[in-house]
């Protein structure tokens, strides 16, 4: 029997927002399929703007009125490490639901689920050991000027599909150490994990109005981003998605950050093996079956090893086991609905009509009659000012580009609208640092996919504005106050401080 959403979570007919479970205001609902057998997942209530304006005013009340504000940050951090705590006890549901809603293979879910609660335990941890005021020589006559760093105010969190899970704990969380109130908005094709949360926050006490959870498609969601009575707006998604909600927050000035789309380089330099390479590149392309705005997707060679490359990879590409994300065997599994398969069809056509070498891959398996499943594909040839090459694809495409050297091979990398993720391959440690620092790339990895997930992740140009993770994550959701003081408070005398 198929495992339904509704055996995993208890409230799905319903909101949590101001510290209980409410009906929704209409009886409209969202169906989620199942990416591997487009089966019936389950139903959630749908938001609209009436259900949108009682959670930003269940924030507004929290924050405006709440204790949460003005409780110390290791307060708050005693919260998040019981929120950490009851998500510690939901990993297997959060990892059935991340498999089942987005396509990721069950035993790397299983895998990475874990790293959830950590980012609640990271940031609590912060409580003790960022620096939320800090005391400076007064310049204008005073005692003392103290920077302090507080609360933005109340957050709309808008996460996306593909990493629901990862992605709102990427934005709840540092917004709680702060002192924010937040609005969660989940995504009507994966709002599972968004439940699960609400569940724990509940079970681990949370004030009232901290934590409101819904979920909603476009129009409910535009109303979020327009409340005046959101102070911040935190977003990721589609680049075309970021320019509306950065357009719209610009008109209120309402604070904003976009964590956007990427067409990454991989750039592999003439003294690396083209075997290695492949064998590196192939590995991280399956990730999540390509839906990763990170994914190395361009892959830039010297001219005379391009066919060496494509080689390799298609070598690698045709051995990837693709099918039920929940098999011991499975490899790669569906994308995460029929849309996104459409749309990855659409550009496997646009790249074969704009002369690219179909090299494997470009179709559903043949032995799969149901599911959104796409086979891994490589394109060869394929010019960086292409369809393919330009825009973000959002599933297991790789374009390989030749390159005549490594000048002109950092021209093409740069040669996007993007800047998210990059890597570097070669042997020699000083030129990979001199290639990583000319291309232009919130991250970039030596000879390999590689993130840090408790150092800043963002990108450059149309990759979006500010950073998520690690300290930088925190910043934006503090406002900075410089306060000159006549005399040194009391609890700033400490030589500790």
């Amino acid at each position: 029997m198929a495992t339904t959403l509704e055996q995993l979570v208890k409230h799905p007919q319903k909101f949590y927002i101001g510290g209980a479970w409410v009906s929704p205001s209409s009886h409209k609902t969202i169906a989620i399929a199942d990416s591997a057998t487009e089966e019936l997942f389950g139903q959630v209530a749908e938001a609209e703007e009436e259900d949108i304006n009682k959670a930003v005013a269940a924030a507004r009340h929290a924050f405006d009125y709440g204790p949460w504000p003005k409780m110390t940050h290791g307060e708050r951090a005693a919260y998040m490490t019981r929120l950490a705590d009851e998500l510690d006890k939901r990993l297997d549901d959060l990892a059935k639901i991340w498999t089942i809603e987005a396509g990721i293979v069950y035993s790397l879910s299983r895998s990475r689920i874990v790293n959830l609660p950590k980012t609640y335990r990271y940031y609590a941890a912060l409580a003790t050991s960022y620096a939320f005021e800090e005391l400076y020589p007064s310049e204008s006559g005073g005692a003392a000027a103290i920077l302090v760093r507080e609360p933005v105010g109340v957050v709309g969190a808008i996460v996306p599909w593909n990493d629901a899970p990862g992605l709102a704990a990427k934005k709840v969380a540092p917004a709680l150490l702060a002192g924010c109130t937040v609005i969660l908005k989940s995504s009507p094709e994966s709002p599972g994990a968004a439940y699960v949360l609400a569940e724990a926050a509940e079970a681990a006490g949370f004030p009232d109005g901290v934590l409101n959870i819904l979920t909603a498609d476009r129009l409910a969601s535009e109303r979020l981003v327009a409340h005046s009575g959101v102070d911040k707006i935190a977003f990721t998604g589609s680049t075309a998605a970021g320019r509306k909600i950065a357009s719209v927050c610009g008109e209120r000035v309402a604070r904003v950050t976009l964590e956007l789309g990427g067409k990454s380089p991989a750039v592999v330099l003439d003294d690396y093996d083209i075997e290695t390479a492949a064998e590196a590149i192939a590995t991280k392309s399956t990730f999540l079956t390509g839906q990763v705005c990170a994914a190395l997707s361009r892959v830039i060679v010297p001219r005379h090893r391009h066919d060496e490359m494509v080689d390799a990879l298609r070598a690698r590409f045709e051995k990837i086991k693709v099918g039920d994300p929940f098999a011991s065997w499975c490899e790669m599994g569906p994308l995460a609905m029929r849309r996104q398969l459409e749309k990855v069809e659409s550009y496997i056509a646009k790249g074969t009509a704009e002369g690219a070498r179909l090299v494997t891959g470009g179709k559903r398996p043949a032995d799969i009659e149901r599911g959104f499943f796409i086979e891994p594909t490589i394109f060869g040839n394929v010019d960086n000012t292409s369809t393919i090459g330009r825009e973000e694809i959002f599933g297991p495409v790789l374009s390989v580009i030749p390159a005549r050297d490594e000048q002109e091979a950092v021209a093409i990398a740069n040669e996007t609208n993007f800047g998210l993720n990059a890597a570097v391959f070669t042997n020699d440690i000083d030129r990979a640092y001199s290639v990583a620092r000319q291309i232009r790339s919130g991250t970039v990895g030596h000879n390999s996919y590689r993130t840090e997930v408790n150092l800043s992740f963002g990108g450059f140009k149309q990759s979006g504005i500010g950073r998520e993770g690690g300290k930088e994550g925190l910043l934006p959701y503090l406002e900075t106050k410089v306060i000159v003081v006549d005399q040194i408070p009391d609890h700033l005398k400490s030589p500790s401080l």
